[in-house]
Order: C-alpha cells, then sequence, then structure tokens
C-alpha cells in the first residue's frame, strides 16, 4: 500500500473515532438539557458559543510526492493536506484556466509559488504574482484565471469540506 493510501485509511480512522467520542445533549420537552439546567423553552442552544473538548494534537509529516495528485479538468490538478482546524492546498494551473465564482464559509490564504493568477474579487481585478499573497474573507465571491501555468499554495480555516468530501462540482466543470 502506497504511503498517501495508508494516510488517507489513518485519518478516516481518526475521524470516526473523533465522531464516536463526541457527546451530545439530549433535550427534553420541557426546555431542560439532559444536563438539568433550565433553558426558555424552544430556544436550545443556538445563541451558545460550543467549546470543542481538548483533542490531542496530531504531528503529521506530509511529501508532496506522497499526496494524491487529483485531476479536476484537463488544466487543473490539486493536492491537499488536512490539520484539525486548517487545510493547505497546492493547486496547479495551466495557462487560461478558470476557476469560477464561487464564495465559501472558509477564510483563504492564497501564496503563487510559479506563475500569475488574475481574480475578479470585490469588485476589482487583481493580478497576484510569484511570490505574492491574497487573504481573501470568508463567503466573499471571487473567480480566477492563471495567466501562465501557476503553482498556487491555499490556505483555508477551516478546512473545506466540500474538496474533502469530493461535492465541489464548479472545479470539476459539473453544475
Amino acid at each position: 500500500m502506497e504511503r498517501s493510501a495508508k494516510y488517507e485509511l489513518w485519518r478516516a480512522s481518526e475521524l470516526i473515532k473523533k465522531s464516536k467520542s463526541k457527546k451530545k445533549l439530549k433535550r427534553t420537552s420541557r426546555g431542560k438539557s439532559s444536563l438539568g439546567s433550565r433553558t426558555k423553552p424552544g430556544t436550545g442552544l443556538n445563541n451558545t458559543v460550543s467549546r470543542r473538548a481538548a483533542r490531542p494534537s496530531v504531528l503529521q509529516y506530509v511529501p508532496w510526492s506522497s499526496v494524491l495528485l487529483e485531476d479536476l479538468t484537463p488544466l487543473l490538478q490539486r493536492q491537499f493536506v488536512v490539520g484539525q482546524e486548517i487545510m493547505l492546498a497546492r493547486v496547479l494551473l495551466k495557462k487560461g484556466c478558470i476557476v469560477p465564482e464561487h464564495s465559501h464559509p472558509n477564510e483563504q490564504l492564497t501564496y503563487i509559488l510559479e506563475g500569475a493568477l488574475k481574480f475578479w474579487i470585490d469588485g476589482k481585478e487583481i493580478v497576484v504574482y510569484a511570490g505574492e499573497t491574497l487573504c481573501i474573507p470568508s463567503n466573499m465571491p471571487h473567480k480566477a484565471e492563471a495567466l501562465e501555468d501557476t503553482v498556487d499554495l491555499d490556505v483555508f480555516n477551516p478546512p473545506r469540506a466540500d474538496w474533502i468530501n469530493k461535492t465541489d462540482q464548479y472545479l470539476r466543470g459539473k453544475k
């Protein structure tokens, strides 16, 4: 079994362990939580900030050569590594590749290693060249075009669930 396949199996088992260990707060019909504290009926926990149980951090050493290179279109490929609260993606775009307009709840930091990307964002056109960065706030619609063959590193917080679950149809040329 190759290294990236072993990593994916390990990562999946860790996610399963995490989901099994989460405790759920049950509600009764009288507006009490299962822990016995009173809440106003019908309000639940909507206005509270949830705290995550402390989880141990896991050290990962991941050479890009061990990560699956995913072909999304003939002009677009990507690889990504997922941590607890962050994701790093290496995106390879051939000249002329268009990333359709989209938005996501994830904050995005883009760093261009090679080439150049033209972004349409916030009513502006911004060209980001090798050695430059662009910080995109969450939920801000944006579109990009590779002006030349480009290697881009994208950091997302939190990790992109649509990429992990492969439901990112806008990138795969499907509606």
